[in-house]
């Protein structure tokens, strides 16, 4: 019996690979193409308006799609955009993974003005005085096809960052600073 040589079996296993991979039914191949990518998309309860797209495509953070993305999370009060801190999005990427949905996140609140955060954390107690927001670093979030008590209990289970669980106003905050959780 005579040995196969180390590069000729490479050769050979990676023939067969390439036949197995042909007799996949066409849906089989489409969605490992789609692992080259990362999407999320938003709508602005305050200003209606919405965002979506790739935010990463083959290990490449997209500028348009943040762009997009920072506008439509901006500061709605003083209409200030700011750059949201990446990590931010693959929090809620991850978050929509683990709930296996893909739907339109609805921002309650994301960027937040120094002078916006003021006024509010001086209406209420709820309202951090070096709040996350102001660093493009948090986000209040619903997904209405999602029970708020599921959407708190699934990024408590990343252990990405803070969440905050606040039912009777309908939203969940995350962000990505220490891993802790209130509410």
């Amino acid at each position: 019996m005579s040995e196969v040589c180390p590069a000729r079996r490479q050769v050979l296993l990676g023939l067969s690979g390439t036949a197995l991979a042909a007799m996949l039914p066409k849906t089989a191949q489409a969605s490992r193409s789609t692992k080259g990518f990362k999407d999320l998309s938003f709508y602005n309860l305050h200003t209606g308006e919405r965002g979506e797209g790739h935010f990463w495509i083959d290990g490449q953070y997209q500028k348009e799609t943040l762009n997009t993305f920072s506008q439509v999370l901006r500061d709605h009060r003083q209409n200030i955009a700011a750059p949201m801190d990446k990590r931010l999005y693959e929090y809620l990427f991850q978050l929509q993974n683990v709930l296996n949905n893909k739907d339109e996140i609805h921002v309650i609140s994301g960027y937040r003005s120094p002078k916006t955060n003021q006024m509010l954390a001086a209406k209420s107690n709820g309202v951090a005085k070096k709040s996350y927001h102001m660093k493009g670093m948090a986000m209040d979030i619903a997904i209405p096809s999602v029970n708020l008590k599921e959407l708190r209990d699934a990024a408590i289970s990343l252990q990405l960052g803070g969440v905050g669980y606040y039912p009777s106003s309908g939203f969940v905050h995350i962000d990505c600073g220490p891993v802790r959780s209130w509410g």
